[in-house]
């Protein structure tokens, strides 16, 4: 009797353990995720500033910088052609479509549409992560989260432009980054340096693009500074800190959570071009931190 009370009592404690661990460990990538996103809510701002530049020679140039930190774990950037091709799909893929969408359907009505794709991590990794659940709180959390990014990325003004084809790829840019974020953790594990080759691939690409499609541009010294800070932040660091986040953490929180990004965008943009706060603002703050909330402590 006592052998199997001991037995018991063993179980019983490492399967608390494990359940620790597993919450510090989602926590971590919780963590990771927002400083993701700290450094994606500059993006907007670093854009205005390199507004002159064309966007693909902006992608492939912050894209290159941004491998360049795992250049010397290169050995580690050993993956299964299906893995590197996820890769280019994820990086290169979400910038062409989101460009194009940008050139192509008024560009903050577009940048909602893309805006979609924390919604769409939440609601896609039931179907694509077999341990995913999708909780009633989640579907309350994702409302009131998307709600409160279309106040925060429109200041209360109706939607404009009418219909455009340039709300299809910003949609499938959406749809590219959401499968991209889950679809990670359903090929082999591979090392998070490896995000620098898919950074290295895509910005090739990118300038092929560039060379292809857009005239050439003569940039300045604080071109160069700016383009480097996009590289090593919101394009670069940004990059193996998701990826991290992805491995660690819990898919659906870190979508919900993701509703931070268009709120911290648009006020660091708020700051920077000397906008007045307004009242709109003020709710898309309440109301996106209020579904992060409840969506992280959905159980």
């Amino acid at each position: 009797m006592s052998s199997a009370a001991d037995e018991g009592g063993a179980t019983a404690s490492a399967a608390s353990t494990s359940t620790v661990v597993r919450a510090r460990t989602h926590r971590r990538g919780l963590g990771w995720a927002l400083g993701a996103i700290a450094l994606w809510s500059t993006l907007a701002s670093l854009g205005v500033a390199l507004a002159h530049v064309p966007p693909f020679l902006l992608t492939g140039l912050a894209l290159l910088i941004g491998s360049v930190p795992s250049w010397p774990l290169a050995r580690q950037w050993r993956v299964p052609p299906a893995t590197l091709a996820l890769g280019v799909y994820g990086l290169f893929g979400f910038h062409f479509l989101l460009f194009v969408a940008l050139a192509h359907a008024p560009p903050v009505e577009a940048n909602l549409v893309n805006y979609l794709w924390p919604l769409l991590i939440v609601v896609l990794a039931p179907v694509l992560l077999p341990d995913a659940r999708f909780r009633p709180l989640h579907l309350l959390a994702v409302g009131v989260g998307f709600v409160g990014a279309a106040l925060a990325i429109l200041g209360g003004r109706e939607v404009a432009g009418g219909l455009s084809w340039g709300y299809v790829a910003a949609l499938g840019s959406a749809f590219i980054w959401s499968t991209y974020s889950l679809l990670t953790r359903r090929v082999p594990h591979f090392p998070t340096a490896a995000i620098g080759l898919f950074a290295l691939v895509s910005g090739a690409l990118a300038l092929a693009c560039h060379a292809l499609l857009e005239p050439r541009t003569a940039l300045d010294a604080r071109d160069v500074l700016l383009i480097a800070a996009v590289g090593l932040g919101p394009l670069g660091a940004a990059f193996y800190l998701w990826d991290g986040a992805l491995k660690r953490g819990d898919a659906s929180r870190i979508g919900i959570v993701s509703y931070l990004a268009p709120l911290a965008s648009t006020l660091l943009l708020v700051l920077t071009t000397h906008r007045p706060l307004t009242g709109w603002i003020a709710a898309a703050a309440a109301l996106i931190v209020g579904a992060a909330i409840v969506g992280v402590r959905a159980r």
